[in-house]
């Protein structure tokens, strides 16, 4: 495995791959998701619709659903003092996820770490999509591009993803292959 220096990551990897799901590969995955029990579901729909780390995603209990702002409310747990960000996602998966019985310590989603990654996996195995794109962190760096491809102005993909520094957002605005495409149909 290649590792890139902090601030030279890439939307691709050293070898010239994706390293973020498609717009296509995000929707078989979310159609192979519908098929799989409620609580999978509203998992692999949350990682899908916030963009958020797997390890943020498990912490939610039913405190952080906002259905007055329709929000979920994520604690940024990669920096060093407690942080939210409260991120818009669709009033379906807001009602779906209040409808989850809590669970363990009050959680929406108690499970262990590797299971949720092993769940991610076996949807994104039944979605067809395959390699290094087909885990939680494909599809958070395809939400980052999604959004950037949406013109979502880079302050609120900053917030959504927790990133303390623009720098780092700043990399889904170099988007590549169908992506960029569509940037410069908007530009022809």
């Amino acid at each position: 495995m290649t590792f890139m220096p902090i601030g030279e990551w890439s939307a691709r990897d050293a070898q010239g791959r994706r390293k973020y799901v498609s717009a296509e590969e995000r929707r078989r995955f979310l159609a192979a998701a519908d098929r799989m029990p409620a609580r999978v579901r509203a998992l692999c729909l949350v990682l899908a619709y916030t963009g958020c780390r797997v390890s943020e995603a498990l912490a939610l209990t039913h405190e952080h659903i906002d259905a007055e702002r329709g929000a979920i409310i994520v604690r940024t747990l990669k920096r060093r003092r407690t942080c939210f960000r409260a991120i818009p996602v669709p009033p379906d998966l807001l009602a779906e996820l209040s409808a989850l019985p809590a669970g363990k310590n009050g959680r929406l989603f108690p499970i262990h770490r590797a299971t949720a990654f092993r769940q991610i996996k076996l949807v994104m195995q039944r979605a067809g999509v395959a390699g290094r794109i087909a885990s939680p962190r494909g599809l958070r760096h395809g939400f980052g591009i999604r959004a950037a491809s949406a013109a979502v102005p880079l302050n609120l993909i900053q917030r959504w993803m927790g990133h303390a520094s623009g720098n780092t957002t700043a990399i889904y605005l170099d988007a590549v292959g169908q992506e960029e495409t569509i940037f410069a149909r908007r530009m022809w």
